[in-house]
C-alpha cells in the first residue's frame, strides 16, 4: 500500500509539475529562444477576447518576405471600398514592372513563383478577387506585383498608421532585384504584423464585411508549416507566411474550437533551413497553444 501510495504521490507531483511548466508560457518561448543563439526569432502573441499577451523581441526589424502581402490586400479592399476597382472586373495581368531603384524594367519567373500557373494569363483578364486570393493562399508574386499598383502603394502606408502599424515599409514589388541589392526592402516587426491581424480580426480595418472576408482569404492558406503544425487538427488558423533567403516567417489568428481567438506572429532569421526555422514556429505555437488550456 505504501509504494502504491507512493507511486500515485509521485505521479500527481510530476503531473502538477508538468502542468506548471505548460502554463509558464514566458519560460518556454525564453527557452526556445535560448536554444537558437545564432538566430533573431521575435515573437508577438495577444489573445482577443481576454487580457494576455507575450512579446519577445517585437520591435525587432526584419525583412517582410511575403508577409508584405496582408498590407497590400488592406490596400486593395480599401480601394474597392472607395470605388477605385472592383473585385468582380477582370484586370489583364502583366509580367512588366518598374523598380523603384531606377525606373527600369523587370519581369517575374515563373519558376521562382509559388503560383506558376498564374503565369499563364499573362495578357488575359482575371478578376480581381482571384489576384488577391492567389496573393495570399498561394503567396503569389505575380498577383503581388500586379496588385499593388491597383492598391496605390502610396495608400498603403498611410492605412497602416490608421491600424498603429507605424514601422512597417512595403516599398516596392516581389522580385525588384535592383532595389533589393540597394537595401531599398519591404520589412516589418512582429509587433506590426500583430497589430494588423489584430484589427482584421476584430474588424476595424476598412469595414466589417471587408474584414470578414479578408479572414476568409486567410483562412484558406495552403503554406501550413508554421503555426498550424503546432496545433491541433483542424484547428483553424487565418494566416500568412512568409520566407526568402534565411528569413521565414508566419503571423495571423488562431480560432480556437470554443470561438476564442487570438494573434500570434513569429519571425525568424539566421536559419540556413527554412524547415528548422518552420519547426521552431511550430514549436512557439504549440507553447502559446499550451498555455491557454
Amino acid at each position: 500500500m505504501k509504494r502504491v501510495a507512493s507511486a500515485s504521490l509521485l505521479f500527481l507531483c510530476l503531473l502538477g509539475c508538468t502542468t506548471t511548466r505548460s502554463n509558464d508560457l514566458p519560460g518556454r518561448i525564453d527557452r526556445i529562444l535560448a536554444a537558437h543563439p545564432q538566430q533573431t526569432i521575435a515573437v508577438a502573441y495577444q489573445e482577443l477576447d481576454r487580457d494576455a499577451s507575450l512579446f519577445r523581441n517585437e520591435r525587432e526589424v526584419f525583412h517582410a518576405a511575403s508577409t508584405m502581402k496582408v498590407p497590400v490586400m488592406v490596400g486593395v479592399f480599401h480601394a474597392a471600398a472607395r470605388g477605385v476597382l472592383s473585385f468582380d472586373a477582370p484586370f489583364t495581368v502583366r509580367n512588366e514592372f518598374t523598380s523603384i531603384y531606377d525606373g527600369s524594367t523587370y519581369a517575374l519567373e515563373a519558376r521562382e513563383d509559388s503560383d506558376a500557373e498564374l503565369y499563364d494569363k499573362v495578357g488575359q483578364g482575371v478578376p480581381i478577387e482571384e489576384l488577391v486570393r492567389r496573393m495570399i493562399v498561394r503567396s503569389s508574386n505575380l498577383a503581388t506585383n500586379n496588385l499593388m499598383a491597383l492598391a496605390q502603394t502610396t495608400a498603403i502606408p498611410v492605412l497602416m498608421k490608421e491600424i498603429g502599424a507605424n514601422d512597417i515599409k512595403v516599398l516596392r514589388g516581389v522580385e525588384d532585384d535592383k532595389a533589393y541589392h540597394a537595401g531599398m526592402n519591404n520589412t516589418t516587426t512582429a509587433y506590426d504584423l500583430l497589430l494588423i491581424f489584430k484589427a482584421i480580426a476584430q474588424h476595424n480595418v476598412v469595414s466589417a464585411e471587408a474584414s470578414e472576408k479578408m479572414i476568409a482569404i486567410l483562412l484558406a492558406q495552403e503554406h501550413n508549416d508554421g503555426i498550424p503544425a503546432g496545433l491541433p487538427s483542424g484547428t483553424r488558423v487565418a494566416h500568412k507566411t512568409g520566407s526568402i533567403t534565411e528569413i521565414a516567417h508566419d503571423g495571423g489568428i488562431v480560432i480556437a474550437a470554443d470561438g476564442t481567438r487570438y494573434a500570434l506572429v513569429v519571425l525568424t532569421r539566421g536559419f540556413k533551413k527554412h524547415a528548422d526555422a518552420e519547426r521552431v514556429i511550430a514549436e512557439i505555437s504549440r507553447a502559446v497553444w499550451e498555455s491557454r488550456s
